[in-house]
């Protein structure tokens, strides 16, 4: 007698893992931008980046942080406070392989200066495919990079810390910053009462001697496992910036009392604390009063970061929904050239093409900024509107790319759940959608002629493209409104969807004819798919997205 069998079934019909790729020479739209944008010459050294964050090694310590979450370790075996952060192996990994890259200094010289040519460009490229691989480990790799920023602001402590930061050594041991290989910082502002209003926050800096100690609270300490952060706190001046360390000069751990992680829907491998400051050794970052001022020199650049990311995450969506299409038959057809399946793809692909070219245009801009006035003044002015349009787009772009893989996009198996959870983050971190709206029209508040410079050059960059010259009409008219906060939101999001044309006509004019035409017009649905491109316009974007194999 025959036993009988229980294979029931044989697996087929399903796309084989998106790993094991190089995730820079297999997106065009990212090599092309990078080129256009100054950093062509650093292809090989992306190349080799992508292929290390690319491989299912690298994916495999992705989904180990996050699913062996931080721990807070408030004592030691004998009941000595210690505060530390306990990280799987994985994160260590990930910090390891960022740090080694340079994505937390490659943009200063060793002595604090920018580091001009393309670093910004070359290093946001590097970030963007990191960033969906594991994004919670680039908070301390972004902070300690914007941190920089700030302590220009007191150049004899930087030119302390810098031989630290400089090097691209990851160090997780727990002493003084003084004593180690490598160095990150943190950024503590936000206050239970405050929020985005800073200017309200209750921590006090008391002087001793040529130090302070802070006392009070943040209810968001970012990166609690950093060496050092910057924290703002009342002094007799006023807001002030401080640079506080984990350790006392005289070695003792400070008195940076961590209450608890925070619980967050995404963004889980990194640990977000509260904290209580009671009596913590501190050293004042600029001048007395002026702690808004310096550091929002260290906000601007996470804000940058945060726009990164979400094209990251958005490309990595797109990438595992075009790669599950063509692997996918439905009716007797690849799903990827099913009609409408492929009309979504198309629109999708449009989408993360021009957010790509935005944002490279975008850092190009941060590495000109020293010696270009018309850079300068599109970094600052465009920014926040950046922030604004491309980290709102990424969660419904996110849902979209689940939903081309049906229920394998929804579990938690595949990478697209996490990316899902962790895209809100960038929109309400570092500035919400309102604040960077407000941001925008305070810009423009204290430099009157730097709408019409920006708009200047958007129009002379986006001339002959359908409905650009209607878009900056629009956006003149509007900021000019006595009211204009009211309509601060719509035109923010046109402000960006002009420079996004503007940036993708400098890297490929068709599709930036394409992305108007659906994007700064009326005629495009509220929803992804929504567009009429023939067959062509369509695969050609998407072997651009991704070649075929």
């Amino acid at each position: 007698m025959t036993k009988p069998s229980f294979a029931t079934h044989d697996v087929y019909n399903q796309s084989p893992p998106f790993e094991d790729v190089d995730l820079f020479a297999l997106d065009r739209p990212l090599v092309d931008a990078v080129t256009a944008y100054g950093g062509g010459s650093a292809a090989a050294d992306l190349s080799a980046f992508g292929r290390e964050w690319g491989s299912a090694a690298m994916a495999t310590r992705g989904r180990l942080a996050n699913e062996n979450t931080p721990k807070l370790k408030s004592f030691d075996a004998r009941g000595v406070r210690r505060d530390e952060v306990e990280f799987h192996p994985a994160y260590h990994e990930a910090m390891a392989a960022s740090m080694r890259a340079g994505l937390h200094n490659s943009t200063w010289t060793a002595e604090g200066k920018p580091a001009g040519g393309a670093a910004e460009v070359i290093r946001a490229a590097k970030f963007y495919m990191a960033a969906p691989v594991e994004a919670g480990h680039l908070c301390p790799i972004t902070m300690t990079r914007a941190a920089v920023g700030a302590l220009a602001a007191q150049p004899d402590l930087l030119a302390k810390l810098m031989p630290v930061i400089a090097t691209r050594t990851y160090d997780a041991s727990f002493k003084p910053w003084q004593h180690k290989r490598g160095m990150t910082l943190g950024m503590g502002m936000t206050e239970k009462q405050g929020g985005t209003d800073v200017r309200s926050n209750s921590t006090r800096a008391e002087r001793d001697g040529d130090a302070f100690r802070l006392i009070g609270h943040k209810w968001f300490m970012s990166a609690p496992m950093s060496d050092a952060f910057l924290v703002l706190a009342q002094a007799e001046g006023g807001l002030t910036c401080f640079f506080t360390p984990r350790f006392q000069p005289d070695g003792s751990v400070n008195a940076l009392q961590f209450q608890r992680l925070k619980d967050k829907l995404g963004n889980r491998s990194n640990a977000s604390s509260e904290v209580e400051f009671t009596g913590a050794y501190a050293q004042r970052v600029g001048g007395e009063g002026r702690g808004i001022r310096t550091i929002i020199e260290m906000v601007q650049l996470t804000r940058q970061d945060c726009a990164i990311s979400s094209v990251g995450f958005m490309r990595a969506g797109l990438a595992q929904a075009l790669h599950h299409a063509r692997h996918r038959s439905v009716f007797q057809k690849r799903l990827a050239d099913q009609p409408l399946m492929q009309a979504v793809l198309a629109d999708m692909a449009l989408q993360v093409e021009a957010s790509v070219a935005l944002v490279m245009r975008l850092c190009a801009a941060f590495d000109r900024a020293g010696s270009d006035e018309l850079a300068a003044a599109w970094m600052r002015l465009l920014t926040p509107a950046v922030k604004y349009w491309i980290c709102k787009s990424a969660p419904p772009f996110l849902y979209e790319a689940m939903e081309c893989l049906g229920g394998n996009g929804y579990v938690e198996e595949g990478v697209l759940a996490r990316l899902y959870r962790e895209a809100p983050v960038n929109a309400i971190w570092e500035g919400s959608g309102n604040v960077m709206c407000l941001d925008v029209l305070r810009a423009l508040a204290r430099e009157p002629d730097l709408a019409a410079t920006v708009l200047q050059d958007l129009i002379a960059e986006t001339r002959g493209l359908v409905g650009a010259a209607e878009a900056a009409a629009f956006i003149g008219k509007t900021f000019q409104r006595p009211d204009s906060e009211r309509v601060a939101r719509l035109s923010v999001e046109i402000l960006a969807k002009l420079a996004a044309a503007a940036a993708l006509n400098g890297v490929h004019p068709q599709h930036a004819e394409l992305f108007a035409a659906t994007r700064l017009t009326p005629s495009h649905g509220q929803m992804y798919g929504a567009i009429d491109l023939d067959v062509t316009q369509a695969r050609q974007l998407l072997e651009r997205a991704l070649p075929v194999a």
